[in-house]
């Protein structure tokens, strides 16, 4: 398949030129404005864009500006089309993440190669990214897998808390729920983060986490500790392996999980919005996956009798606009995680 390039110039001439160059090679889409290119991003996301410096209204700068402050179109390659050949130009450019400059009046092979030359660059980028997020997919299952093989009792709570975070998440965006906080969130990054919820437990004593009755109060303190130590056991990864949007957020979840809307939660107690986000939606979907399963202290509890359990504790465990997206949902989680 044809890679797709954005060719951005007020100036008719040069863009027919860019195109007749191009266009044997690649999809291009001539563009006579900065305006329009902005506009036609939330439709067509291209492979790489060459864009004109000097535009009335919207400048290559304010495109460029525009591109780089935003998550969906920051890593998109951008070659600047110019006349002005000035070293401050340049450094501004090159400092804003600008990847080239093609000098006006260009010459076409010059414009050829140095199109595929990026292209080539942004493509292997992508593919060692892709290895990279696989090779952390596959330590985010193996901590998680030793978490849950630890406790024997949860059965697969972890796949079914990233589901239901994930379906979660989309129902939220779909009703406008918290929308500005989460708009440009990625829900399955989202959903492989919250794995990581319960990684403090790997630090937890067997005769505590497989208990099969109740937890003593000194016992249940003891269990307490596993948000606060699966945090560190994240932060330590951090401080290894430097600031990521994966680990940050796993970190969220497994800090904030049993946190409590009233403020009677743990481990410090905050109520409300003070909560992260990610804290009130892993307490709601931690606590339905206790209540609809099996476990060495209970029966599952059926679907009307969890489901009116979290009704009843609106406001209370759980953030009530949360737990009204969760009932709009009731349905969809029965069927589709816990086939009922």
């Amino acid at each position: 398949m044809k890679k797709t390039v954005f060719v951005v110039d007020d100036c008719m001439s040069s863009l027919k030129m860019s195109t007749d160059v191009l266009y044997p090679h690649y999809t291009i889409v001539p563009i006579p404005s900065g305006e329009k290119a902005i506009a036609l991003l939330e439709k067509v996301k291209p492979d790489i864009i060459l864009l004109d410096i000097a535009m009335p209204k919207m400048n290559g700068f304010d495109v460029l500006k525009y591109l780089k402050s935003n998550d969906n179109y920051k890593d998109i390659p951008v070659i600047f089309l110019t006349a002005k050949s000035d070293h401050q130009t340049e450094i501004d450019a090159l400092e804003m993440g600008v990847v080239d400059f093609i000098t006006k009046p260009f010459n076409s092979a010059v414009l050829l190669n140095r199109v595929k030359h990026h292209i080539d660059i942004n493509n292997l980028v992508r593919e060692r990214t892709s290895q990279l997020h696989s090779a952390k997919q596959d330590i985010v299952f193996v901590l998680a897998d030793m978490v849950e093989n630890r406790d024997e009792s949860t059965g697969d709570h972890l796949g079914r808390t990233s589901r239901l975070v994930k379906t979660l998440l989309d129902s939220m965006l779909e009703k406008n729920i918290y929308y500005d906080h989460i708009k440009n969130w990625d829900f399955s990054l989202m959903a492989e983060c919250s794995l990581l919820h319960d990684v403090g437990k790997i630090n937890t004593p067997d005769a505590i986490l497989k208990k099969p009755g109740k937890l003593t109060n000194e016992e249940f303190e003891i269990m307490k500790t596993h948000a606060l130590i699966g945090a560190e056991i994240i932060e330590k990864i951090i401080a290894r392996s430097g600031e990521n949007v994966f680990l940050n957020n796993a970190k969220i979840f497994a800090l904030y999980h049993h946190e409590r809307w009233n403020g009677t939660g743990y481990p410090y107690g905050i109520q409300g919005e003070d909560i992260p986000l990610q804290g009130r939606i892993m307490a709601i979907v931690d606590a339905c996956d206790a209540l609809m399963s099996k476990r060495a202290y209970k029966e599952a509890f059926s679907a009307d009798q969890s489901f009116e359990i979290i009704a009843g504790e609106k406001g209370k465990h759980f953030d009530p606009n949360i737990v009204d997206i969760f009932y709009d949902i009731k349905d969809d989680i029965c069927q589709n995680i816990y086939q009922q």
